[in-house]
């Protein structure tokens, strides 16, 4: 199924929209933490972006140009501003559309779906994250660092573009577990320390023997 990320402050048009997709076949991404969605999109690689200009933080627009940088899928700005010269400025920071709310359902549905038909409807292909003297290639599922390479299994692939996508933060063991599982990859606390071990040891096999610490009692950080 296509992936559509919905990138909106307000919990209820949040739901609204990610029912609405769902019904209609779509699979909605639906973002609650809005630090670095570029890294988000990058990692989840949605289909199409439904974008909101009233974020907090950064706003939609300069969050349209950085979302460009990071990958390929096109974006629709769903948003209550109505001025005619937000939607230029949305358009021309490279929006590959502009719907204004209140919006009719039937409406929005047609011109999601002709974006996505315009724009080939296929999954984005950027896929390369860089992050700790790594780049992971996600869809080719190899990793490289000081002119070598690695091929990862899906597990140690998810697991290292969580840790990449959130570098120099720390991520939980529970956060990476909820990650794996999100992509349909059944994990406990003890395969996770297997994948763990085994991905570290790639990673020593690059020349990176540190890359991935461990935070005692608060989980891994890049």
């Amino acid at each position: 199924m296509q992936k559509i990320m919905i990138v909106e402050d307000d919990p209820a048009i949040r739901e609204e929209l990610a029912l609405l997709l769902e019904n209609e076949g779509y699979t909605p991404l639906v973002i609650t933490d809005f630090i670095d969605i570029p890294a988000q999109a990058a990692l989840e690689r949605p289909d199409l972006i439904l974008l909101d200009i009233g974020l907090p933080g950064k706003d939609g627009f300069s969050l349209c140009a950085a979302l460009r940088k990071a990958i390929p899928a096109p974006v629709v700005f769903v948003t209550s501003r109505d001025a005619g010269v937000d939607e230029v400025r949305a358009l021309s920071l490279g929006g590959d559309d502009y719907i204004t709310k209140p919006y009719s359902v039937p409406v929005l549905l047609a011109r999601i779906k002709a974006v996505l038909r315009r724009t080939g409807g296929g999954p984005a292909q950027a896929d390369v994250l860089e992050a700790g003297g790594l780049c992971l290639s996600l869809t080719k599922g190899i990793v490289s660092a000081n002119g070598n390479t690695a091929d990862l299994t899906r597990n140690e692939l998810q697991i290292l573009a969580c840790l990449m996508a959130h570098a120099g933060q720390i991520v939980s063991r529970a956060d990476l577990i909820d990650t794996l599982w999100d992509h349909q990859i059944y994990i406990d606390d003890n395969t996770l320390s297997v994948n763990m071990t085994r991905l570290r040891g790639k990673l020593a096999a690059l020349g990176l023997p540190g890359a991935v610490k461990t935070r005692r009692g608060m989980g891994y950080q890049l």
